[in-house]
């Protein structure tokens, strides 16, 4: 029996290295376990082959069901990141056959290559990646350090305030050397610190109706992380006309928000969840109600995770929901959320 196997072996391994069909292993597996069957089923024990392959039948049983669990376990694998890759590149068709890693990339991203899900076609996928952030602030900092640390290939980053030093009690991405410089020179200054491979755009001036089309027409997923709902809305707006993807999110003392708006589909968008402006007393800003310090990173960590997870296709995504993290009672909400009637934006069956 020993022999039978060790000769099978053998076989295999020659197949392997002269590159011989992928069928001849297998092919030549089910031939031996029939003729195997046909001597232990057919001949008597006394028979010298049989005698040869093991006497019993008991072992090449159970040898053969351990084999088959083995191989159909590695053809479901098999099959499922052939889904997997085929909807990603569906999902978010980009082109990346002449993308290409130095050693020193290949061993700053190795911990995303080695997993399944993301491997090298993945973290391909995230450096033919362009991503805008609206607001270089509590939310824009861990989300353009992650980003960075992720590998996307090009990061616009739009604001137009300068570091303050109230700002640093959350905003990590800055410094108490950056205080006076504007935030998006000293977001870029910490991106490229951290991740030199990464292409940093800089646009210190608020984002506005003349600039915006121009601006994310540029980019593959916009995230809204500013502090005004003129942002939002305009964000929203051109998003919607242009059908980008759009991660927003907010903070508000010790809860945050988080919603995907994947306008190339059929799914509601920001106006929808929000018709209009609250009422200023409704609504204050961090600096009227203050904010806790790690509530933002909660956040802004959230929302670059979205943001992978979308180029990648992976997992469950925050599309057509609302994420609420209560920072205070440390629990999560998920509140579903439906296309407005009456949107302005994305009403009467535009999409």
């Amino acid at each position: 029996m020993i022999s039978i196997i060790f000769g099978f072996v053998v076989f295999w391994v020659l197949a392997r290295k002269l590159k011989l069909s992928k069928s001849i292993v297998p092919a030549v597996a089910i031939g031996l376990s029939v003729f195997i069957l046909c001597v232990h089923l057919t001949l008597p024990p006394e028979n010298n082959l049989r005698v040869l392959l093991g006497g019993s039948l008991e072992p090449w049983v159970l040898l053969v069901s351990i084999s088959l669990v083995v191989y159909f376990y590695r053809e479901i694998l098999r099959r499922i990141r052939s889904i997997s890759t085929k909807n990603t590149k569906e999902n978010f068709p980009v082109n990346i056959s002449e993308v290409t890693f130095s050693d020193i990339e290949l061993d700053r991203y190795s911990r995303h290559v080695i997993m399944r899900e993301i491997g090298g076609s993945g973290q391909k996928k995230l450096k033919s990646t362009s991503i805008l952030v609206v607001g270089a602030g509590g939310l824009g900092s861990p989300v353009l350090q992650y980003l960075s640390a992720a590998g996307i290939g090009k990061i616009g980053i739009i604001d137009d305030d300068v570091v303050d030093q109230s700002n640093l009690q959350r905003q990590i991405i800055h410094n108490d050397n950056s205080i006076g410089v504007p935030k998006v020179f000293s977001a870029q200054k910490a991106i490229k610190e951290q991740n030199p491979h990464v292409v940093v755009k800089p646009y210190n001036r608020r984002l506005n109706q003349d600039i915006a089309n121009e601006l994310l027409s540029e980019y593959d997923i916009i995230i809204e992380g500013s502090d005004n709902f003129e942002t939002r809305y305009l964000v929203n707006e051109v998003a919607k006309s242009l059908s980008k993807v759009v991660i927003s999110g907010a903070l508000s003392q010790w809860e945050g928000q988080i919603m995907v708006f994947d306008h190339a589909i059929n799914s509601p968008c920001y106006e929808c969840v929000f018709p209009e402006k609250p009422a200023d007393d409704l609504a204050p800003t961090c600096a009227e109600a203050g904010v806790f310090s790690a509530l933002p990173g909660v956040v802004g960590t959230l929302m670059a995770a979205e943001a992978i997870k979308h180029i990648l296709n992976l997992g469950n995504g925050l599309r057509g929901v609302m994420l609420i993290y209560d920072a205070m009672q440390s629990e999560t909400r998920l509140i579903k959320l439906n296309k407005a009637t009456t949107c302005r934006v994305c009403a009467d069956g535009k999409n």
